[in-house]
Protein backbone atom coordinates (compact mmCIF):
# COMPACT_ATOMS: atom_id res chain seq x y z
CA UNK A 1 0.00 0.00 0.00
CA UNK A 2 1.37 3.30 -1.01
CA UNK A 3 1.66 6.07 1.00
CA UNK A 4 -1.10 8.58 -0.63
CA UNK A 5 -3.27 5.26 -0.40
CA UNK A 6 -2.62 5.11 3.33
CA UNK A 7 -3.17 8.70 4.23
CA UNK A 8 -6.77 8.19 2.22
CA UNK A 9 -7.89 5.23 4.30
CA UNK A 10 -6.96 6.81 7.37
CA UNK A 11 -9.44 10.17 5.94
CA UNK A 12 -11.93 7.63 5.51
CA UNK A 13 -12.06 5.54 8.25
CA UNK A 14 -12.09 9.28 10.01
CA UNK A 15 -15.19 9.86 7.91
CA UNK A 16 -13.30 13.23 7.15
CA UNK A 17 -12.08 14.99 3.88
CA UNK A 18 -9.30 14.55 2.30
CA UNK A 19 -5.83 17.05 0.60
CA UNK A 20 -3.16 16.34 -0.77
CA UNK A 21 -0.58 18.79 -1.93
CA UNK A 22 3.54 18.51 -2.60
CA UNK A 23 6.20 20.20 -0.49
CA UNK A 24 7.84 21.69 -4.42
CA UNK A 25 4.35 22.93 -4.76
CA UNK A 26 4.00 25.42 -1.47
CA UNK A 27 6.76 27.72 -2.44
CA UNK A 28 5.49 30.67 -0.41
CA UNK A 29 3.57 31.28 2.73
CA UNK A 30 0.26 32.04 1.38
CA UNK A 31 0.72 28.45 -0.67
CA UNK A 32 0.38 26.49 2.63
CA UNK A 33 -2.28 29.64 4.26
CA UNK A 34 -5.04 28.84 1.00
CA UNK A 35 -4.72 25.33 1.96
CA UNK A 36 -4.61 25.43 5.58
CA UNK A 37 -7.56 28.11 5.52
CA UNK A 38 -9.83 25.65 3.09
CA UNK A 39 -9.71 22.71 5.11
CA UNK A 40 -13.27 21.47 7.16
CA UNK A 41 -12.61 20.79 11.05
CA UNK A 42 -10.40 17.32 11.38
CA UNK A 43 -9.52 16.74 7.17
CA UNK A 44 -6.96 15.00 6.55
CA UNK A 45 -4.06 17.07 4.82
CA UNK A 46 -1.20 15.05 3.09
CA UNK A 47 1.75 16.18 2.00
CA UNK A 48 3.77 14.63 -0.04
CA UNK A 49 7.72 14.99 -0.23
CA UNK A 50 7.60 17.16 3.01
CA UNK A 51 11.43 17.62 2.81
CA UNK A 52 10.85 19.51 0.12
CA UNK A 53 9.28 22.73 1.41
CA UNK A 54 11.04 26.05 1.84
CA UNK A 55 12.42 27.01 5.24
CA UNK A 56 9.91 29.45 5.56
CA UNK A 57 6.94 27.72 4.42
CA UNK A 58 7.85 24.99 6.71
CA UNK A 59 8.08 27.85 9.81
CA UNK A 60 4.48 28.65 9.15
CA UNK A 61 3.43 25.15 9.51
CA UNK A 62 4.56 24.84 13.05
CA UNK A 63 2.40 26.62 14.36
CA UNK A 64 -0.24 25.38 11.90
CA UNK A 65 0.37 21.85 13.43
CA UNK A 66 0.86 22.86 17.08
CA UNK A 67 -1.78 25.55 17.80
CA UNK A 68 -4.26 25.02 14.99
CA UNK A 69 -3.06 29.05 14.04
CA UNK A 70 -1.03 30.72 11.00
CA UNK A 71 0.21 34.65 11.47
CA UNK A 72 -0.35 36.43 7.97
CA UNK A 73 1.69 39.19 7.60
CA UNK A 74 -0.20 42.28 5.75
CA UNK A 75 1.61 44.88 3.66
CA UNK A 76 5.10 45.72 4.00
CA UNK A 77 7.21 48.68 6.20
CA UNK A 78 6.00 51.04 8.78
CA UNK A 79 2.46 49.96 7.78
CA UNK A 80 2.60 46.28 7.96
CA UNK A 81 0.86 44.12 10.28
CA UNK A 82 0.46 40.87 11.50
CA UNK A 83 -2.93 38.79 11.52
CA UNK A 84 -3.58 35.49 13.36
CA UNK A 85 -5.98 33.08 11.63
CA UNK A 86 -7.30 30.42 13.31
CA UNK A 87 -7.64 26.99 11.32
CA UNK A 88 -10.18 23.80 11.69
CA UNK A 89 -8.10 20.91 13.92
CA UNK A 90 -6.55 18.92 10.83
CA UNK A 91 -4.53 15.47 10.67
CA UNK A 92 -1.31 16.14 8.74
CA UNK A 93 0.51 13.34 7.29
CA UNK A 94 3.93 14.34 5.82
CA UNK A 95 5.17 11.85 3.61
CA UNK A 96 8.94 11.46 2.27
CA UNK A 97 11.44 9.14 0.79
CA UNK A 98 14.28 10.81 2.51
CA UNK A 99 13.74 11.46 5.94
CA UNK A 100 17.28 12.00 6.48
CA UNK A 101 16.09 15.50 5.08
CA UNK A 102 13.61 16.21 7.40
CA UNK A 103 14.73 18.46 9.71
CA UNK A 104 14.65 17.77 13.19
CA UNK A 105 12.16 20.52 14.49
CA UNK A 106 9.87 19.34 11.89
CA UNK A 107 10.26 15.45 12.02
CA UNK A 108 9.88 16.36 16.14
CA UNK A 109 5.90 18.00 15.46
CA UNK A 110 4.40 14.98 14.32
CA UNK A 111 2.87 12.47 16.90
CA UNK A 112 3.92 9.26 14.76
CA UNK A 113 6.66 8.63 12.92
CA UNK A 114 6.65 5.25 10.70
CA UNK A 115 8.65 4.09 7.72
CA UNK A 116 6.79 2.00 5.15
CA UNK A 117 9.15 -0.86 3.63
CA UNK A 118 9.09 -0.94 -0.04
CA UNK A 119 7.55 -3.66 -1.73
CA UNK A 120 8.74 -7.83 -2.12
CA UNK A 121 9.21 -9.06 -5.71
CA UNK A 122 5.88 -11.71 -5.11
CA UNK A 123 3.57 -8.83 -3.85
CA UNK A 124 4.40 -6.57 -7.05
CA UNK A 125 3.80 -9.21 -9.21
CA UNK A 126 0.36 -9.90 -7.82
CA UNK A 127 0.09 -5.70 -8.41
CA UNK A 128 1.18 -5.62 -11.89
CA UNK A 129 -1.27 -8.80 -12.66
CA UNK A 130 -4.01 -7.40 -11.07
CA UNK A 131 -3.64 -3.93 -13.05
CA UNK A 132 -3.07 -5.76 -16.17
CA UNK A 133 -6.06 -7.59 -15.91
CA UNK A 134 -7.36 -3.73 -15.55
CA UNK A 135 -6.08 -2.80 -18.26
CA UNK A 136 -7.13 -6.07 -20.37
CA UNK A 137 -3.61 -7.09 -21.36
CA UNK A 138 -2.58 -10.38 -20.88
CA UNK A 139 0.62 -10.90 -19.38
CA UNK A 140 2.90 -14.04 -18.77
CA UNK A 141 4.74 -15.05 -15.37
CA UNK A 142 7.90 -13.98 -16.85
CA UNK A 143 6.38 -10.42 -17.64
CA UNK A 144 4.94 -9.80 -14.48
CA UNK A 145 8.79 -10.89 -12.71
CA UNK A 146 10.74 -8.51 -15.23
CA UNK A 147 8.81 -5.96 -14.16
CA UNK A 148 8.73 -6.42 -10.43
CA UNK A 149 12.40 -6.42 -10.79
CA UNK A 150 12.73 -2.99 -12.42
CA UNK A 151 9.91 -1.48 -10.42
CA UNK A 152 12.36 -1.03 -6.96
CA UNK A 153 10.02 -1.97 -4.25
CA UNK A 154 7.21 0.46 -6.06
CA UNK A 155 3.55 -0.08 -7.32
CA UNK A 156 3.69 3.39 -9.25
CA UNK A 157 7.25 2.08 -11.00
CA UNK A 158 5.65 -1.46 -12.13
CA UNK A 159 2.20 -0.21 -13.47
CA UNK A 160 4.13 2.65 -15.05
CA UNK A 161 6.33 0.11 -16.82
CA UNK A 162 3.35 -2.26 -17.22
CA UNK A 163 1.73 0.80 -19.38
CA UNK A 164 5.31 1.68 -21.79
CA UNK A 165 4.85 -2.41 -22.57
CA UNK A 166 1.91 -3.07 -23.16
Amino acid sequence: MGKTTLSNIIANELGVGFKITSGPVLDKPGDLAGILTSLEPNDVLFIDEIHRLSPVVEEYLYSAMEDYRIDIMIDKGPSARSIQIDLNPFTLVGATTRSGLLTAPLRARFGINLHLEYYDPATLQKIIKRSAMLLKVPIEDEAAVEISRRSRGTPRIANSLLRRVR
